[in-house]
């Protein structure tokens, strides 16, 4: 750690233990945890076929149900899904917070089986989702609510015989991510979104044929403060934390998402969990 980020870490920890009291500790415990925010975000990229202007996809990730959010939460959080009509629905990883601890039931397939997209559901592996012995059964779970894993592949989107490329990568940190292997015999020159939790990868993504990355994995920090910003994110997550970003002289772009839930401590403050609503438009 240099030393700017050591002081930055050591003033904000202090303020937070002195400003997280009393009020505070409440609403960042309890209030703000529950107050989604929407992030509705045009894509604009000429490369894209005009079957897919107006395009609507979805993206939510970092639910970690079972560490202060439920499965009742997470069907509210469908509903609202569903009302937006998405073409396309993607999961950027972390669906539960200790896969080995948890009480596995069918009610959270129910509640995923339930969103509905006219192109289809995918998602990725995060970094919980192969932590604690839950590789095989998150997969056996997204499965059998109707998502479909792209690990290390891609999946054609079409529409009216034009098509768009949907790609993923596994985990950077406990996966075996390969983006070669997930683009192997895709055209370049289709528009191609990649799907990575890890935000950081893109340094990695930005030496391939991808337009736009997808991640989530930072939680924004999850805890803010006034003139320093966030206080701590894990890692490939510390280069990249939230919003847009722009590579490659804007070749590629990436949209880094705040989550749903929370992890390691249950406390959001100037960090509200995020939605992102994309509308893909060719100009």
């Amino acid at each position: 750690m240099n030393r700017r980020s050591f002081i930055k870490r050591s003033i904000g920890s202090l303020l937070a233990l002195i400003g997280i009291g009393g009020g505070t500790y409440y609403y960042a415990r309890d209030i703000e945890p529950r107050m989604l925010q929407v992030q509705n975000i045009k894509i604009i990229d000429d490369t894209l076929p005009a079957s897919f202007n107006k395009f609507k996809l979805v993206q939510f990730s970092d639910t970690h149900i079972g560490f202060h959010y439920s499965v009742e939460q997470l069907r509210e959080l469908v509903k609202k899904i569903n009302s937006m009509k998405p073409d396309l629905i993607v999961f950027t990883g972390d669906l539960v917070d200790e896969p080995h601890r948890y009480s596995w039931n069918n009610n959270l397939i129910n509640v995923l089986n339930s969103l509905e997209a006219s192109q289809g559901k995918y998602w990725i592996y995060g970094n919980h989702d192969h932590g604690g012995y839950g590789t095989e059964k998150v997969k056996e779970v997204m499965e059998a609510s109707g998502f479909a894993l792209l690990q290390n592949e891609h999946s054609v989107i079409e529409l009216n015989n034009e098509r768009i490329i949907l790609s993923g990568i596994d985990d950077v940190m406990l996966g075996r991510p390969d983006l070669g292997k997930a683009l192997e015999n895709v055209n370049p020159d289709l528009f191609t979104l990649l799907l990575a939790h890890e935000p950081d990868f893109v340094e990695t993504a930005v030496d391939y044929p991808v337009n736009v990355q997808l991640s989530g994995h930072s939680h924004g920090g999850q805890v803010r403060l006034p003139f320093i910003g966030h206080l701590y994110t894990p890692k490939y997550a510390e280069k990249y934390v939230e919003g847009k970003y722009l590579l490659d002289d804007g070749r590629l772009q990436l949209f880094v998402n705040r989550g749903i839930g929370t992890t390691r401590l249950p406390y959001r403050l100037f960090c509200k969990p995020e939605l992102h609503v994309y509308t893909l438009h060719n100009e």
